[in-house]
């Protein structure tokens, strides 16, 4: 995946949230800050490398999402068959492209993220009429002696969130792309395998269908990041209710506020990310030779999981998914809102 409130929420604020959520500087220097974002993301990228664990979950949940239903039983089926007939390197197949990625990816979420909340804050919400009307979800949080005028509402944060989901998309599409396809190649021998890593991939779906197939899954890609509203509304939700009503420490408030925001975002979005996951999987056809495209459109791959499975469909894999995202981003909160209030003005 995965994240991180900064301290754009309020720049002039010096008490509890603020200590929460990093201290910053005064709006009018606020271009000399824009780097802090995305040097932080790459720490947080960096803490989920440490987590290769959750690499494993993540392919469980992808094979859940891909396959008939009658292929595994669910997720602790889909684990036992995976290491029976590919041994435990089987769980890792797809990882390079992700772990490579992560730092770049966060880096380049968690920048735009800073940088968005900092642009709706001085050029949106600094408009009275509209605080006004944002007002009432900030007061419900905010202390009576805080200056809810000079924080960015609970709204604005879900917005950045969504302009941040469609930015790193760009990014994140093809590696996702990539990753799908290798974790869902079942043979345990290579040779039998139509890609022999990521390398190989990218090389063959470019010969066949250039950047468009490289591509492939886009529109799926941005549609599931824009869920990201949820991610980055309810974090902010969690932070204030975390440093207005507990004694939990900085890091603690981030930790608890990264992971649960992370569980909501999965919970809003899940539904989507398996329709993404049949589109990245659908054979590409053509000179690939892959087998023949089902999914043209984003709706035909929804029908078909309907069709098969019923609303459950839209669920397989997410007992795996859930589990993975409170720890991965958990600890890459801290560690991002760490090295935001370490690094210097």
């Amino acid at each position: 995946m995965s994240s991180v409130q900064t301290s754009i929420v309020n720049p002039d604020r010096k008490n509890a949230t603020n200590e929460a959520i990093g201290q910053g500087q005064p709006a009018r220097s606020a271009q000399h800050k824009n780097y802090k974002g995305f040097v932080a993301g790459v720490f947080s990228g960096i803490s989920k490398l440490s987590g290769l664990m959750f690499v494993s979950f993540d392919t469980i949940k992808v094979r859940l999402q891909t396959s008939e239903k009658v292929q595994f039983k669910g997720p602790l089926d889909c684990l036992l068959q995976t290491l029976r007939h590919e041994g435990v390197r089987g769980l890792y197949k797809g990882a390079t492209p992700p772990l490579v990625g992560w730092m770049f990816m966060d880096s380049i979420m968690l920048g735009s993220l800073t940088f968005y909340r900092r642009i709706l804050k001085d050029n949106v919400f600094s408009n009275p009429s509209i605080l006004t009307i944002s007002r009432a979800t900030s007061r419900k949080f905010e202390n009576t002696n805080r200056q809810v005028e000079d924080s960015l509402p609970t709204t604005g944060h879900g917005i950045a969130g969504i302009m941040a989901g469609g930015t790193v998309s760009f990014i994140a599409a093809p590696v996702e792309h990539v990753k799908a396809r290798l974790q869902v190649q079942y043979a345990a021998d290579k040779s039998k395998r139509l890609y022999s890593g990521p390398i190989d991939c990218i090389t063959k779906i470019a010969r066949a269908h250039g950047i468009r197939g490289i591509y492939h899954g886009l529109s799926a890609t941005l549609l599931f990041r824009s869920f990201f509203f949820f991610w980055w509304g309810s974090y902010d939700l969690f932070t204030r209710y975390f440093s207005d009503h507990t004694q939990l420490s900085t890091p603690s408030t981030n930790f608890w506020a990264g992971g649960l925001s992370a569980q909501v975002f999965w919970l809003t979005s899940y539904p989507s990310d398996v329709v993404k996951q049949r589109i990245m999987t659908d054979p590409l056809g053509g000179a690939l030779r892959d087998g023949e495209r089902r999914f043209p459109r984003w709706k035909d791959a929804a029908k078909e999981i309907w069709r098969r499975d019923g609303p459950r469909g839209f669920w397989r894999g997410f007992v795996p998914c859930f589990l993975r995202a409170f720890p991965a981003n958990a600890f890459a909160l801290v560690a991002f809102e760490g090295v935001m209030r370490g690094l210097p003005e």
